[in-house]
């Protein structure tokens, strides 16, 4: 428990350092918009491009990815379903709710919870999921978003909806940092050494501005209204999403100790910045976005635990 709150802790921090100043009036909010847009199109992508160029894609696992995977998109489906049938939001708002339960912090909470519970050589799993995990879950959350937004026109005309899909695709940031990491990983590509060490500059910067951010956006909103939707996607994210997977691993695609514990314990963190990111780019259910991560960041510390002791 202590390592956990040890870990979470100045994930808070950081944004309550943002709430304060942005409350205090320390950093106005054109400043904070300026921030936001700095980490969604440049800081955070240039994250996912030093990510993805660099990790090892050979270690594809059908079994281990379907029991992740689909887990995931479940609890996506779910969330949009929900989020339109029983609280009325709007289909893009929906999509933005569903993808708070899609994102979980799989970097920055997964990795260092695993290998704090079982050690450095536990890894492997948790990379092989986040190999595809920012591609995959981005695509698919851009997708269904710009369908959402085309209303009834897909069925009338799919062909002008798809194209405007792939333009969206063409020109979102993340994507294209994806996509440029995808080539340099797969192409075996050199980058010089004062573009990688620009790039890691970059990095440095992506998460600490993002959460900054989000705890100055976070001033302008309140909760009052939201609160169904909000509890309820906090348990799809940390209850339901570990839960199938669980079953999955376990009954349908008979993982290995290993490969179970790393896909279980990633699918039980809570949602990162990446689900405001991805709210905030298209403007839909922010409010919404902002405080599933801070609920679910907090109530993790109490979830986490129980599935450790769960796992083999």
């Amino acid at each position: 428990m202590g390592a956990l709150i040890e870990i979470i802790a100045p994930i808070f921090l950081v944004i309550g350092f943002g709430y304060t100043a942005a409350w205090f009036k320390l950093i106005s909010q054109t400043g904070v918009d300026g921030l936001m847009t700095f980490a969604q199109n440049f800081a955070v992508p240039a994250l996912l491009f030093a990510a993805i160029s660099k990790i090892d894609l050979s270690g594809f696992n059908a079994p281990l990815l379907l029991s992740y995977y689909l887990g995931a998109f479940s609890v996506f489906g779910l969330g949009i379903f929900g989020a339109r049938k029983f609280v009325g939001r709007s289909p893009a708002d929906s999509v933005a709710i569903g993808f708070c339960a899609l994102f979980p912090n799989t970097l920055l909470l997964g990795l260092a919870i695993t290998e704090r519970a079982y050690g450095v050589d536990a890894l492997g799993p948790n990379y092989a999921i986040l190999a595809i995990h920012s591609p995959t879950v981005y695509m698919v959350g851009v997708i269904s978003m710009e369908l959402a937004r085309s209303g009834g026109s897909a069925a009338s005309r799919p062909v002008a909806v798809f194209a405007r899909i792939g333009l969206s695709l063409a020109r979102n940031p993340l994507m294209i940092a994806i996509a440029l990491g995808l080539v340099v990983n797969i192409g075996g590509i050199h980058l010089p050494e004062i573009v990688n060490d620009a790039v890691d500059m970059m990095v440095r910067a992506a998460l600490p501005a993002a959460l900054f951010g989000l705890g100055g956006i976070l001033v302008r909103y309140r909760p009052e209204g939201d609160m169904k939707v909000i509890f309820g996607v906090t348990m799809l994210s940390l209850m339901a999403h570990p839960a199938i997977v669980y079953g999955l691993g376990k009954w349908v695609f008979l993982l290995d100790q290993g490969q179970f514990r790393s896909a279980v314990l990633t699918a039980s963190m809570a949602p990162g910045v990446n689900a405001f990111l991805f709210a905030s780019l298209y403007g839909a259910a922010q409010r919404v976005a902002a405080s599933v991560i801070l609920l679910a960041t907090a109530l993790s510390i109490l979830t986490i635990p129980v599935w450790l002791a769960i796992l083999p």
